[in-house]
């Protein structure tokens, strides 16, 4: 369904005065996503999580330049069909309930997604309170405002404007923070209920136990590369194959809570060669001459040399 190889995103910059210059913020981002399954991207703040989106969604601002290649469906995702697609194909379910709006009843805002999608408004109603029902939201919920729901139920709404569009992609972008723990395992439910409808699924979250309740596959990047592809019960069998993922896994309460010592790079401060050498222990002279390719490992994908085969 989703095949991206390579993706690249540079933003132009202005500095000192009328001074150009290039930031490259994500370089060689590979993904696939299959109709059925849901895949999990996760990485610290700043490793391109959400600016994948973006692109996907073609809502980067107009500084920006891609490299590499987005295909959905196996056609290219050039500007002109992420627009068509946006809202329509391929759906977002934000991570702030701040993209509802305030001043619109959530029963008419879902219902007005279905109208975008080409449903009469008759029909968008019906759909609309038939998903409130699916989602155990009450009939009364209609006629509330955002800010007269719980965070819970707020969830919920952005849930069902994804089912309303028919989407084949679903983009939950961190769809879970700050949740109480049995409304966290609903949402990701409900995800998982979209996958076996045979829509392909994305989940954007810095939580690896959260993802690993609901992912097919885990996504892992670093300072906007890809660094692992792996299974989901992968974690749960120590089969990891990148230092970084090993290291995220161990750094968890009930595995040594290991911290990983560092930072991420910025992207104005990029090191020469392997991106993850300046912390790894399995750092050689040979990480230091060039950017590792992905490569498949004991079924899995991985970007490091001293992986074991």
């Amino acid at each position: 369904m989703l095949s991206i190889s390579n993706l690249g995103i540079t933003f132009t910059q202005y500095d000192q005065g009328l001074r150009r210059k290039q930031l490259t913020v994500i370089t060689d981002l590979d993904l696939t996503i299959q109709a059925g399954e849901v895949v999990a991207v996760m990485g610290a703040s700043g490793s391109g999580k959400s600016l994948l989106a973006h692109a996907l969604l073609g809502i980067l601002p107009d500084n920006a330049q891609l490299s590499g290649t987005m295909e959905f469906q196996g056609e290219p995702l050039t500007p002109k069909r992420c627009e068509a697609l946006r809202g329509k194909a391929i759906a977002l379910i934000p991570q702030s309930v701040g993209y509802l709006d305030p001043l619109m009843t959530v029963g008419r805002q879902v219902q007005r997604v279905g109208q975008l999608n080409g449903l009469s408004s008759g029909a968008a109603r019906t759909l609309a309170n038939r998903t409130f029902a699916r989602y155990d939201l009450p009939p009364t919920t209609r006629q509330r405002y955002p800010f007269q729901l719980s965070g819970g139920m707020a969830r919920r709404v952005l849930v069902s404007t994804a089912v309303l569009t028919q989407a084949q992609l679903v983009i939950a972008d961190e769809p879970t923070p700050g949740l109480h723990p049995d409304v966290v395992t609903e949402t990701l439910n409900h995800l998982r209920e979209l996958a076996r409808e045979g829509r392909g699924v994305m989940l954007i979250t810095h939580d690896i136990e959260a993802a690993l309740q609901v992912a097919d596959r885990v996504a892992v990047f670093y300072a906007g590369t890809t660094v692992e592809i792996a299974a989901a019960e992968d974690f749960a069998r120590g089969n990891l194959r990148h230092p970084y993922t090993q290291a995220l896994w161990r750094s968890l309460p009930q595995n040594d809570f290991v911290p990983v010592p560092g930072n991420q790079p910025s992207p104005e401060n990029l090191p020469v060669g392997c991106l993850y050498r300046d912390r790894c222990a399995w750092v050689t002279s040979e990480c230091e001459q060039a950017r590792p390719e992905l490569r498949f490992v004991r079924q899995g994908w991985v970007r490091c040399i001293h992986a074991e085969r």
